[in-house]
């Protein structure tokens, strides 16, 4: 007589320090594009989670937004939502991005997740970055720093090492019948998927402090008759003189933005995408209740 299959299932919540690679991380465990990635830190503001399956488990991964001190009331519900996806997972992966190793910013991350007692997994990121022979002293370093049950070395960018975390993770999540479809990939609706694919844009095409002023809501989404959707989006910005800044000159910088928010919007989804944009002044955005609903983070009063 054949064995009963085992089915594992359990939630991992992958943190860190803004830009260690929390996200480019999560998409490869996924196989699937669920997290927007920049190269500017904070990216990331809300918990999404990536469904990743190996044989018979489900690993639910918690991406959360980089850990930082808060200075605004967005930033403090970021790191909340932080350390909430820490708290409710079976256990933490802390990802760190291995050319700034042990600095005061991971060390105080660590001492957090130590207060809390969770089950600690430590993935040392960006590893084709720099010299191999610091490696393992900097991997003794962060295991004297906190007692981590395994230690990765990984480049997420390229691939290398994901495949044996998510072995190792499959093999780590409790017991337990499957909480999501075999073929969902992510919780976030495609509404939010596609308004964070064109921030994405907003972060890459513009600079300095405007794209942390700036948030992006979907208003419309109206699929049509040959697989292909049409998709009103606003971008909201903070003060009337950002306003050109996202038009730019004759329109080609908001055109630009469009373009390639379009692009990999038709990669995610699969079907053809009629995008239009608008630009909209709400001086107060970060303090509007409704704002932080519409991108899944929890307001303080």
């Amino acid at each position: 007589m054949t064995q009963p299959v085992t089915r594992r299932c359990g939630y991992v919540a992958i943190v860190g320090v803004p830009n260690a690679g929390k996200s480019t991380l999560l998409n490869a465990l996924v196989g699937s594009k669920v997290a927007i990635v920049t190269p500017k830190a904070q990216t990331t503001r809300t918990r999404i989670l990536g469904i990743a399956i190996e044989g018979e488990a489900q690993v639910i991964l918690v991406d959360t937004p980089g850990i930082f001190a808060p200075k605004r009331r967005l930033d403090r519900a970021m790191v909340r939502a932080a350390w909430t996806g820490a708290d409710e997972a079976d256990l933490v992966l802390l990802v760190v991005d291995s050319r700034t190793g042990l600095d005061a910013e991971v060390q105080k991350v660590i001492q957090g997740l130590k207060r809390g007692g969770r089950r600690l997994w430590l993935a040392l990121n960006k590893v084709d970055t720099i010299d191999k022979t610091k490696l393992l002293a900097l991997a003794a370093a962060f295991n004297q720093a906190a007692p981590f049950e395994q230690t990765f070395m990984i480049a997420a960018l390229s691939g290398y090492g994901v495949d044996d975390v998510k072995a190792k993770l499959a093999e780590a999540v409790p017991e337990g019948p499957w909480l999501y479809p075999e073929d969902q990939l992510t919780d976030i609706s495609e509404r939010l998927l596609a308004a964070e694919i064109t921030r994405e844009q907003v972060f890459l095409k513009l600079h300095q402090e405007l794209p942390y002023a700036s948030t992006v809501e979907t208003d419309a989404w109206k699929a049509g008759k040959q697989n292909d959707v049409r998709i009103d989006q606003t971008i909201y910005v903070t003060r009337e003189s950002h306003k050109p800044i996202v038009l730019g000159k004759g329109g080609r910088t908001i055109k630009a933005i469009g373009a390639a928010a379009r692009a990999e919007l038709e990669r995610v989804l699969d079907r053809r995408v009629h995008l239009f944009l608008h630009v909209k002044v709400r001086e107060g955005w970060q303090d509007e209740p409704e704002r932080y609903r519409a991108i899944g983070l929890d307001f303080e009063k």
